[in-house]
């Protein structure tokens, strides 16, 4: 019994040690861990935002039209535009888009983002769910398992300005196998 007991333990030392070698072998290869990148200045491989039509560049429009950061209830353009269920009394078009730049997105420090890289932006507030993203747990990521990947950017599955999904009217349960002839 007492052989037994050392042979036993003597294997799952040899088998731990083993895992141990073969991990930490492989732990500078990034594909091995799954991680996404490193640092906020590696871009994540993503699809373009999907904008309306005939709105982007925002240029196109707002390049004649002098900046006013004053908050006000839109009544020219935009007015199918509103923040619902996503802090519509503490947040403003210019709290994410650039006053000056309007083809780029502003971060709280002021840097300047691209749209593609809008999960950047809205990780600023949700960041639990930013850091669940980048780790491939909330929201659509395809690609190899141990390669390149694509995410899907926030804005495909949420939108922007009424993020929260709309209800979905529930479905009658399906017919017993008996009671369909």
């Amino acid at each position: 019994m007492k052989n037994r007991t050392i042979y036993f333990l003597a294997a799952f030392a040899l088998a731990t040690v083993t895992i141990f070698v073969t991990v930490a072998g492989h732990a500078g290869r990034r594909e091995f861990w799954l991680t996404p990148p490193k640092s906020e200045t590696e871009d994540y491989m993503v699809p373009p935002p999907p904008f309306t039509e005939g709105i982007f560049p925002c240029t196109e429009c707002h390049s004649d039209i002098p900046p006013n950061p004053k908050r006000r209830v839109l009544e020219d353009e935009h007015t199918d535009i509103q923040l619902k269920n996503h802090a519509e009394n503490e947040r403003w078009c210019l709290d994410c888009h650039d006053l000056k730049n309007r083809d780029k997105l502003r971060l709280v420090s002021g840097e300047q983002i691209d749209f593609n890289h809008s999960y950047r932006l809205c990780g600023q507030c949700h960041g639990d769910k930013y850091r669940d993203w980048k780790m491939g747990i909330h929201g659509k990521r395809t690609g190899l398992w141990n390669g390149r990947k694509e995410y899907l950017l926030c804005a495909h599955c949420h939108n922007p300005h009424n993020p929260r999904f709309k209800p979905i009217q529930p479905k009658p349960p399906p017919e017993r196998a008996e009671n369909i002839r």
